[in-house]
């Protein structure tokens, strides 16, 4: 009798303390890398002792980015289907096996819980494998429309975590969780922080601001629009915060130096974009999925120039979102040299429309949306 409620007793305690184990899938770029990381880190936050794996592709960002942040990763032999012939495309099959075999070794090796997808070649096989052995799975969709490999994937997952409304014409219903996308933590807390960009950036406090962002290697277009704009920007007592990417960085630093005294500057990177925030009046961005829900966040008047060249569009229909609801403004990339200057003078003169945008882009915020997307991965788990 004692034996027995001892044994049972082991038992009880085995599984009180067996950790929990998530696979995180996917990558390709920084809007699927650094939401994963943050539903990392905000799952640690709720079980510190949990295990986590980050499976990507070989080659891809990911593979530096995650080790950097301090999570393992194992890369799978996958990557994309080209529209064109190519050496990749002929062995695009192969890969697929070869990456499905791998990821069952990975599921039996790792017994994870849960394994949830961000986007990106190698969530379609780790999730497939893990939805085959009824392992509880998720994915992320970041964009107002969905990727091929998550509306795949959509009809074997258990959950599908969006950002915008509308949705169900892409995933079924009732698998649905509207929870906003995961961004920086320090992006969200702004306030008393005016004092310290002025300083950060060598601003006037009577001045108006202008943010000009276009992603880490920055965006052509953008930065060719600024350029030409310039005397107009000094004319109307406009201060520019120009981060150009590494890219334009070489020809922007020079022909901003005569603009330096008037508090137009260039930035090849700025690793402080709370405190470039916190000092913007307006914002001019291109539309990926990330950059946006940081602008609704921030909740400053926005003027939108998506990228041409993403997989169906998914830029201009992220921005559409906002601008049919008057939360933001559009500017086509093929429009913008001709425009972008006229545009931000008219927007910087018109206060009413500035509190309009402002206004209507704070309703699309999510508060706290990493945490609750970790909340609800937990709840797979049985």
């Amino acid at each position: 009798m004692i034996s027995r409620y001892s044994k049972k007793l082991k038992q009880q305690m085995t599984m009180e303390q067996k950790k929990i184990k998530i696979i995180i899938s996917g990558g390709g770029t920084g809007g699927h890398i650094f939401p994963a990381i943050a539903i990392a880190n905000a799952l640690k936050n709720k079980v510190p002792d949990i295990d986590i794996l980050f499976v990507g592709a070989k080659g891809r960002m990911e593979m530096e980015k995650v080790p950097a942040n301090g999570y393992p990763i194992i890369g799978l032999w996958i990557s994309g289907f080209q529209r064109r012939l190519t050496i990749d495309n002929l062995l695009f099959p192969l890969k697929v096996i070869v990456s499905l075999y791998k990821s069952g070794k990975i599921i039996k090796k790792f017994k994870p819980d849960a394994v949830v997808g961000f986007g990106g070649y190698a969530s379609g096989p780790m999730l497939r494998s893990a939805a085959k052995k009824s392992i509880p799975t998720a994915i992320w969709e970041g964009n107002s429309f969905a990727g091929i490999t998550n509306k795949l994937l959509a009809k074997s997952t258990d959950k599908i975590f969006v950002a915008f409304e509308g949705m169900e014409r892409f995933f079924p219903k009732e698998k649905i969780v509207i929870s906003g996308n995961p961004i920086r933590q320090e992006i969200t807390q702004l306030d008393g922080k005016r004092a310290e960009a002025l300083r950060t950036f060598g601003l006037s406090d009577d001045k108006k601001t202008l943010l000009v962002i276009g992603g880490s290697l920055g965006a052509l277009t953008i930065n060719e629009s600024v350029q030409k704009n310039l005397e107009l920007f000094k004319k109307n007592n406009l201060q520019v915060i120009w981060q150009t990417g590494k890219n334009y960085y070489g020809i922007a630093k020079d022909i901003v130096k005569p603009f330096n005294d008037n508090g137009i500057n260039a930035y090849d990177f700025i690793s402080r974009m709370d405190l470039a925030y916190a000092v913007a009046d307006m914002v001019i961005s291109r539309a990926g999925a990330i950059a946006i829900s940081e602008l609704c966040s921030v909740g400053k008047p926005i003027i939108l120039i998506p990228s041409p060249n993403v997989a169906e569009d998914h830029q201009t229909k992220n921005a559409m979102t906002l601008v049919n609801k008057k939360a933001a403004i559009l500017v086509k990339d093929a429009d913008a040299r001709q425009e972008i200057g006229s545009i931000v003078i008219d927007l910087l003169n018109n206060v009413m429309e500035q509190q309009l945008l402002k206004e209507n882009i704070k309703k699309f915020a999510f508060k706290d949306s990493a945490d609750n997307i970790a909340g609800e991965i937990l709840k797979l788990i049985k």
